[in-house]
């Protein structure tokens, strides 16, 4: 079968994206996210239904997004506008409230909606309220971290899925490509359920090379770029599995974390920082050097920048990750929090009470006070309380 990418209008080659030519009109042509868009499931119904609602699609890049809105804008005969929130700003949004759509409803779909910032959530969200817009909007990014409640309360929420090897085979087929199996699984495996970064780098290869080998794929890619957005859930996600590694001591899964993010360019200081903290709340007084170790990370990070510190970090993660755990103390504080919180600030005994003025000494603070008294100085409602659990007698000690 010939390269039908080739085949173009009036003989011009490439004129279109090939992403954009394939991109699914209907419901039936979509790939992927079953649950969704299957028989009897939500967006199915409320497009064949003409059920006028706002959402949210909160999923990965390339994983239909877009596609789904304009299809179920089309499904609802709405008058559809695309925005970008990079770029877009209130001006946009008040034009398009502006607009006479006559019979039509107005469907706007908002790209990458966790870039409005507060305010301009604020000025959409009277609109949303009163009907006179309907709200899609798409985020790579966790939308209870970057939409205003008050919006996100109005907005049902859709999850969207990576796609699968078997979506990606499918959407791959559908381009008419004469490409080999180890050529197409190795382009899936480095798309990474994203359909556009597959077929823009399909359609790529085939302008620069007509064969699109695993060798011509590689070329025409210059780098590619991990999903890591520092400030959204991936990056919570991936330091949250940074320290659940190397508090379980899997100094392997660790390390692949921490590359992760030092490949994404994730600040350096911000990994250190994690573990200093680390160091105390989970290690403890099990390995009290490893505070020592984590501290002397960060200041190498400090002191040496990427791309060397990495080196730094993969030390102290290994370190980190062997050390024996002990939260006793960490646990201790958080009881006695507790407490503060119950009770408040209870009088402090008097007898360890500073007393630097004449009067102070009359009232009795300091009074009794011995160095190594056994007597809890606790105040007084807490005498009998224990919060550092004992260790083979070593707090004692």
């Amino acid at each position: 079968m010939e390269n039908k990418l080739n085949e173009k209008e009036g003989g011009h080659y490439g004129v279109e994206p090939l992403a954009s030519r394939l991109r699914p009109e209907t419901l039936d042509d979509f790939v992927g996210q079953e649950h969704l868009v299957g028989e009897g499931k939500p967006l199915r119904v409320a497009t064949l239904q003409g059920h006028l609602f706002s959402f949210l699609l909160w999923g990965p890049p390339g994983v239909g997004k877009t596609t789904l809105a304009r299809i179920y804008a089309k499904g609802l005969d709405a008058k559809f506008y695309e925005l970008s929130a990079v770029s877009a700003g209130k001006g946009d949004i008040k034009a398009i409230v502006d607009e006479d759509a006559g019979e039509h409803p107005k469907v706007l779909f908002l790209d990458e909606i966790h870039r409005f910032n507060k305010a301009q959530q604020d000025y959409l969200l009277p609109h949303v309220e009163s009907g006179k817009l309907t709200l899609i909007g798409a985020t790579t990014e966790n939308p209870s971290f970057e939409v205003i409640s008050a919006l996100l309360s109005r907005c049902r929420v859709f999850v969207l899925n990576e796609l699968t090897a078997h979506d990606m085979r499918k959407i791959i087929a559908r381009a008419e490509v004469k490409i080999d199996l180890k050529a197409r699984d190795w382009l899936i495996a480095m798309s990474g359920g994203d359909a556009r970064i597959a077929l823009s780098v399909l359609d790529q290869t085939i302008k620069l090379y007509k064969t699109p080998t695993i060798e011509h794929l590689k070329q025409a890619i210059q780098s590619k770029h991990l999903r890591y957005d520092q400030h959204g859930e991936e990056h919570h996600n991936t330091i949250s599995a940074f320290i659940k590694s190397m508090r379980a001591g899997q100094s392997d899964a660790a390390i692949y974390y921490l590359a992760r993010m030092v490949e994404a360019g994730e600040d350096p200081l911000f990994i250190a920082r994690r573990m200093v903290i680390f160091a105390s709340e989970d290690i403890g007084l099990a390995q009290p050097t490893a505070l020592v170790v984590a501290n002397a990370v960060f200041r190498a990070c400090e002191t040496i920048g990427y791309p060397e510190c990495a080196i730094n970090l993969v030390h102290g993660v290994a370190y980190l990750a062997g050390c024996k755990k002990d939260r006793s103390a960490y646990a201790a504080l958080l009881v006695a929090k507790e407490d503060v919180s119950t009770y408040g600030n209870l009088p402090i005994p008097l007898n360890i009470r500073n007393a630097p003025t004449k009067l102070m000494k009359e009232l009795g603070y300091g009074e009794g006070y011995e160095k190594y008294d056994k007597v809890s100085y606790l105040p007084e409602e807490l005498k009998k309380k224990t919060y550092l659990k004992k260790r083979n007698g070593e707090e004692k000690k």
